[in-house]
């Protein structure tokens, strides 16, 4: 049996911090996983650009509701269920997945989640656990499952790294040149293909 991992944002949707950065004129927080490795500097440097700005998870759940799939996600998502298992490994959070879930038909969602205060700040962020990908992967992997995955940035390199197959999907030229022992698509029918591939070396 074979499972397939997908990253979310920048594979099936688009970078979420990247569009509230766009809608709020605040450059700071276009940056992302793929330009920066340690997650928890990442994070904690977009609570506090938060805080200072006085924006709270509302603001970001308005732009989040504008926002849709990649252009040929659903029906790439929709064509990869029918042979094999899907699950989206993301270090988003469910209080702005879901309506982005609803439009890809509500495939399965791993991620986090967020604390917010009464006024509707967010306070903290809670990790589902630490390297929930890579830890993801390896369980699929202790259950005797034949794993492929594809991602974007730096934080999914480690899923790559335990799957049976990883493929880089869309990553910019910094996250290929330090991984270059991932192949590399930029198109859904070239990802599913490269999957096909990858099913049949591996087996199972």
């Amino acid at each position: 049996m074979q499972i397939v991992c997908l990253d979310l944002e920048g594979v099936l949707v688009p970078e979420i911090w990247i569009a509230f950065s766009e809608r709020t004129g605040i450059p700071e927080l276009r940056r992302t996983t793929r330009d920066e490795p340690d997650y928890d500097k990442l994070m904690t440097g977009r609570l506090e650009i938060l805080r200072r700005h006085g924006l709270g998870l509302p603001d970001i759940q308005k732009v989040i509701a504008s926002m849709g799939p990649e252009p040929g996600a659903r029906a790439f998502l929709d064509s990869l269920r029918r042979r094999y298992q899907v699950v989206i490994l993301s270090d988003t959070f469910y209080e702005f997945a879901m309506p982005l879930m609803e439009q890809l038909g509500f495939p399965t969602l791993f991620c986090h989640e967020l604390e917010t205060d009464a006024a509707g700040y967010v306070s903290a962020y809670r990790l589902r656990m630490p390297e929930q990908k890579r830890a993801a992967v390896k369980a699929f992997r202790d259950l005797h499952f034949h794993v492929i995955a594809a991602g974007d940035s730096y934080n999914d390199t480690a899923m790559l790294a335990e799957a049976h197959a990883g493929i880089l999907f869309r990553a910019p030229q910094n996250v290929i040149e330090a991984f270059p022992q991932y192949p590399v698509e930029r198109e859904y029918d070239a990802l599913r293909a490269r999957i096909d591939e990858a099913s049949g070396r591996i087996g199972g």
